[in-house]
């Protein structure tokens, strides 16, 4: 029940935040930027025991870190890469917690996986060719971080193949949103402006970690790395 609390004060404060930044009110919405997160930690905090808990909360922890210190990203270069640090730590240890969480084979037998596959390399190469000119001295960390936020999402596809329904459905959404934010951040900073980018950063941020973190919940909470029957 108080999971559940924490969960709905979550989407209440998200829906609330994103529309202080539509309608224009960011100095607000900055102080309050930090503020979401703590409730998804909570909830993981306060859920029953399950191998994977610790690498969840760890994840949502190096996010929360890297939440706050992109919010003085103005201030200097040195901000972005220290949060771009902070959230490849967090991509890794989702990494680890996909991986953990329980997989099987079944996926290499599956076109679905080999056609997303190829779609997952196709987003990498092209997101970097369509990046790499404007990225400075920054083509190496940004590369190192487009190639561990694939895996990520590679991970969770396979995941997809493993775990049981919805629960598969849902983390694989969360890590698709997940890319998705950190798309439109990359092409925002590096290429050039988008209209509403920070309110669509945002709102995909918000929903990749909502996703995943009820996804793993629900996922455990019927039975801890249960594969599909």
């Amino acid at each position: 029940m108080k999971n559940n609390v924490l969960l709905r004060s979550y989407i209440v404060f998200s829906v609330f935040y994103l529309c202080l930044i539509l309608i224009g009110k960011v100095d607000i919405a900055w102080f309050l930027k930090p503020l979401p997160l703590p409730f998804l930690l909570i909830s993981v905090y306060n859920f029953e025991k399950f191998p994977t808990k610790s690498w969840l909360f760890s994840a949502l922890v190096f996010s929360w870190i890297g939440d706050i210190i992109l919010m003085f990203a103005f201030k200097g270069e040195l901000y972005f890469i220290l949060g771009l640090i902070s959230f490849l730590i967090s991509h890794l240890l989702y990494i680890i917690l996909f991986v953990k969480q329980g997989n099987t084979t079944r996926h290499r037998k599956n076109i679905i996986f080999w056609i997303a596959f190829i779609l997952i390399l196709l987003y990498l190469k092209n997101m970097l060719g369509f990046l790499y000119p404007k990225l400075g001295d920054l083509k190496i960390p940004v590369t190192i971080y487009a190639l561990t936020i694939s895996t990520m999402l590679l991970m969770a596809l396979k995941g997809y193949f493993s775990w049981k329904k919805p629960e598969n459905i849902t983390i694989l959404f969360g890590a698709i949103f997940f890319v998705m934010s950190d798309s439109i951040l990359a092409i925002n900073k590096f290429y050039e402006p988008l209209p509403y980018a920070n309110f669509m950063i945002m709102m995909t941020y918000l929903i990749a970690q909502f996703a995943i973190v009820v996804g793993i919940e629900n996922l455990n909470r019927k039975g801890i790395s249960k594969l599909q029957k």
